[in-house]
């Protein structure tokens, strides 16, 4: 069995205007492009009350950083109240989106992901030798990798909120 350690988890939160779709695809983007992650949509769901929505979508995604370790994470968007809305930008109407947004996001280490380690107890034994006197330095250097690419996603995806609002 594979070794899990969540080694991020955060969230933001915005309230205000946005396009959820292009959000969505900047989201989407910025993680297969700047993290090399293979991403996919776990989950979508959504409640139509009147004239505003709630969304939730799960995301997760992985990447094999070497034959032993791999970066999992997982991205979960919670939308409320989100409901149409049309804007003036320099005199020309466009169609946007009003509500409030949080996007939580788990960044995870997974060693040993195919399992070689743990076909007997003697063997998964040599897993916690190696990982501890053996590796450390690199299990840390693949540790703050994660963290400092699911820290800078929500950073960007937190000033996109921000640009997007004040137009």
């Amino acid at each position: 069995m594979a070794e899990t350690e969540t080694v991020f988890s955060s969230k933001i939160k915005y309230g205000g205007v946005f396009s959820f779709k292009d959000f969505y695809k900047f989201c989407y983007d910025w993680l297969a492009e700047e993290t090399g992650l293979n991403m996919e949509e776990s989950a979508y769901g959504e409640k139509i009350s009147g004239d505003s929505k709630e969304i939730r979508i799960e995301w997760k995604g992985d990447k094999k950083l070497t034959d032993y370790f791999r970066f999992d994470i997982k991205v979960e968007f919670l939308i409320l109240g989100l409901k149409n809305v049309e804007i003036s930008q320099g005199g020309a109407k466009i169609k946007s989106n009003n509500g409030s947004i949080e996007v939580k996001v788990k960044g995870i280490l997974v060693s040993d992901f195919q399992g070689k380690f743990d076909t007997s107890s003697f063997k998964k034994t040599l897993r916690g030798i190696y990982e501890k006197w053996i590796i450390p330095s690199r299990v840390t250097e693949f540790e703050n990798k994660i963290a400092g690419d699911c820290d800078e996603f929500l950073g960007q995806a937190k000033s996109y909120l921000d640009l997007e609002g004040k137009r």
